[in-house]
């Protein structure tokens, strides 16, 4: 574990980069770990993020068919707001661990 500067903020990470405490997340680091990912958040995209942090406060394992069965988006519209690695990029944005899912 590591200290990381995010949009000016000091938070706890991991040697891949997810957060290691979500109580230190908001949204300015969102939308600047967002733009390293070359994503500009959309409402849409904020609902994502939400139902992520939300699964992993009831830890809640989340795989891409749950976010695909979350009424939310379904998988296609979910690989259309975050292109590249969907769950582990969005996880990663919404300050979540990274899902045991994901390589």
């Amino acid at each position: 574990m590591s200290e990381k500067t995010i949009a000016g903020y000091s938070v706890k990470c991991n040697d891949q980069g997810f957060m290691e405490d979500l109580n230190q997340w908001n949204k300015e680091i969102a939308l600047a770990l967002a733009k390293e990912e070359s994503i500009e958040l959309t409402e849409k995209h904020w609902e994502v993020l939400s139902y992520l942090q939300e699964q992993c406060k009831n830890e809640t394992a989340i795989t891409i068919r749950k976010v695909g069965k979350s009424g939310i988006v379904t998988i296609k519209e979910f690989y259309q707001l975050f292109p590249k690695a969907p769950l582990k990029t969005a996880s990663k944005i919404a300050g979540t661990p990274k899902p045991v899912s994901c390589i």
